[in-house]
């Protein structure tokens, strides 16, 4: 028997020793390194003409695929904006009330700051209501392919609606 468990032992599965109840379990080598492992996990894929999974070009591109990316990029956007905006208000030496006063005295048109509302609230709408749409899900709702789908237009169409309102403001 203790034979038989060295044997094992040596083929790189694992020993393991009882003290007080307790089993223990110690890593041995496998007997390859894992630079090695690697190579033969290249040699094979490329021998068999596969390609590096996940890849862009196995992928059909979805609307819930690319709501999920614009998901995450908003959050790290507004995540960014909110930290710089911290910073910003610690760091300079004016405050709110003249920095907006200075923005209106610039004489941007109408349409830069039409567009600059829309910049900024559209991120924020959308994050918000996907977040919504989110936690509908965490209560399993919606999982339907279909309704998926749906949701995902519905949240599309209400972040450009707010956006737009927000912007003509």
């Amino acid at each position: 028997m203790a034979l038989l468990l060295r044997m094992v032992a040596r083929q790189g599965l694992y020993s393991s020793r009882s003290q007080l109840g307790i089993i223990y379990r110690h890593a041995v080598p496998m007997g390859t390194t894992a630079k090695e492992e690697m190579n033969k996990f290249w040699a094979k894929n490329t021998g068999l003409n596969r390609p590096v999974s996940p890849h862009i070009s196995i992928y059909s591109w979805s609307v819930p695929m690319m709501m999920s990316i614009l998901h995450r990029g908003t959050g790290v956007g507004l995540s960014g904006g909110i930290a710089a905006f911290a910073v910003a208000a610690l760091v300079l030496p004016e405050n709110y009330p003249q920095y907006l006063d200075l923005i209106h005295s610039m004489s941007y048109g109408p349409q830069f700051l039409a567009f600059s509302k829309f910049a900024l609230a559209f991120p924020m709408a959308y994050h918000t209501f996907n977040g919504v749409r989110h936690l509908i899900w965490d209560v399993g709702k919606g999982f339907k392919v279909p309704e998926v789908y749906r949701s995902g237009y519905l949240v599309i169409a209400l972040t450009v609606l707010t956006s737009v309102a927000l912007a003509a403001m």
